[in-house]
């Protein structure tokens, strides 16, 4: 018998350890397909990843399938392992931020996501420390980060596995486990201002806050959730003291209501006025309607007669001094003035609205 040549002894050895390794790395379509299912909340996310076994007919609950507490599964390091909560490897949870569930604290981060199921109708969430394992098969409980109760719902037939929002509001969003006729919902909830104004400051730091709308879009946010003293502390960062600082009218209007809504009526207005020179006829005249809806006449009547004289009785200035006489009460001057708005609106839906407001006044109605 002949001896191989080494070149061929080496070529084949290398054709079985390659061919052998390329065969391990294969993809075939798994039994329980994988899904990804995620929700904002705020600014923050939260993303779960898990596989989705079918029921297929079969007995779910309470059998190896899905089993009740802790049980030695015969593989693995766990002697007191939960339920997977899926199928295959752990399913995950990742939160962008730090969150509560079910009011309970736990830290930005990705976890596996186990259950301990009861027959009584309650489940304890249980998230793990470690997201990397296959099941639940090496579950250590001194890797937890939190484990929460909640009471499971009977639900309609559920044919897949699935993982869904239930709800979301503001602050919060539920999720749910819904398999079989079973749905075992747990709520997640973010401290979403304190998160929006931690991102807020850090953004304000980098490149992105070297513009003015940055800012005031910052002072916004604050100002929305009461925050005054940071909002002020933006807005004027907004309008000076920086190489993109510029005051206007827009910034104007949201430190005056900054101002405004600290108890400091006089500098509100005193914050307009100072950007009166700027201001279109239009803006002019949402400042005017905005006074009059604040109950201040006497400034209102002001600033729609600036309006007019500064903008040659232009629209809407005409449709502004029609408004205030509507507020004090004298429906005939009002009619007058629209009328001569009605000569310059610009649109035929601006007339329309202006027709429709004279009809209104002539009925003796006030159209504020």
């Amino acid at each position: 018998m002949k001896h191989l040549q080494p070149w061929i002894a080496c070529a084949i050895i290398c054709f079985f350890v390659f061919s052998t390794d390329s065969n391990a790395q294969i993809k075939t379509p798994a039994t329980s397909q994988k899904a990804t299912v995620s929700q904002t909340v705020g600014i923050s996310d939260i993303t779960i990843t898990y596989s989705r076994p079918s029921v297929r007919g079969r007995k779910i609950w309470g059998t190896p399938l899905a089993h009740y507490g802790f049980q030695n599964l015969g593989f693995g390091t766990s002697t007191a392992a939960p339920w997977r909560a899926g199928a295959d490897e752990n399913t995950v949870i990742t939160f962008t931020h730090n969150a509560t569930v079910e009011g309970k604290a736990i830290k930005a981060g990705t976890y596996g996501l186990h259950i301990a199921l009861a027959e009584d109708n309650t489940a304890t969430i249980i998230f793990s420390e470690n997201s990397t394992s296959w099941g639940s098969y090496f579950y250590d409980e001194n890797e937890d980060a939190l484990r929460v109760k909640v009471t499971t719902k009977e639900i309609a037939h559920t044919e897949l596995l699935t993982y869904q929002f239930t709800a979301v509001d503001a602050t919060s969003a539920t999720v749910a486990l819904q398999w079989e006729k079973k749905e075992i919902p747990f709520k997640i909830g973010f401290d979403v201002p304190s998160i929006v104004m931690n991102d807020i400051s850090n953004t304000l730091r980098d490149g992105k806050g070297f513009n003015r709308q940055a800012w005031e879009n910052a002072a916004q946010y604050a100002f929305s959730i009461g925050n005054m003293e940071k909002a002020l502390e933006w807005i004027n960062n907004a309008q000076e003291g920086w190489f993109f600082s510029q005051k206007t009218f827009a910034n104007a209007q949201i430190k005056s209501a900054i101002l405004k809504q600290m108890g400091k009526p006089n500098e509100a207005i005193a914050e307009m006025e100072s950007v009166f020179d700027q201001a279109t006829a239009i803006e002019l005249h949402g400042y005017g309607r905005q006074l009059l809806a604040g109950g201040n006449l006497k400034k209102a009547e002001e600033v729609f007669k600036i309006n007019a004289k500064e903008n040659n009785n232009a629209w809407p200035t005409q449709y502004g001094l029609g408004r205030l006489y509507s507020a004090k009460g004298d429906y005939k001057k009002a009619i007058k003035y629209l009328e001569k708005a009605l000569k310059n609106a610009p649109n035929p839906a601006s007339k329309a609205n202006v027709q429709a407001n004279i009809e209104k006044l002539k009925k003796g109605e006030d159209i504020n």
